[in-house]
């Protein structure tokens, strides 16, 4: 397995991004949500994904720096979850949605959740 999170797989578009916010729909495991749109960018990549952690939340950029650069890890670890599931093309945000200060491994577990409960819902999109 490639645990690689190469340039191609980051979302940068400001359009999908925006079609992703509007579009969209989302599953939540506290506090990870994940927005996703399924569509072809293009590209032979079958995921795109950003990352965002709230200004609200944290003020610090130190701080939001941290949570992305532990979610960006968590989703490079775990995204043999997907990729092995996936029939299309995704475009995902992946949002960090609380104050509390999780540990890494916490992270990483509902990170797990999340995107087993992803997998749950479009196969439940497909009957």
């Amino acid at each position: 397995m490639n645990f690689t999170y190469p340039k191609a797989e980051k979302l940068k578009s400001k359009t999908m991004i925006d079609l992703l916010f509007s579009k969209g729909k989302s599953v939540s495991k506290y506090p990870l949500r994940l927005v996703y749109i399924a569509g072809d960018f293009g590209e032979d990549t079958p995921i795109k994904i950003g990352v965002s952690v709230s200004k609200k939340h944290f003020n610090n950029a130190v701080d939001r720096n941290y949570f992305k650069r532990v979610l960006r890890e968590t989703y490079r670890l775990n995204k043999y979850i997907l990729l092995g599931n996936l029939g299309k093309p995704f475009a995902f945000m992946f949002l960090y949605q609380t104050k509390d200060r999780l540990t890494y491994e916490e992270i990483n577990k509902k990170t797990i959740q999340l995107f087993e409960k992803f997998l749950i819902a479009i196969k439940s999109e497909k009957l």
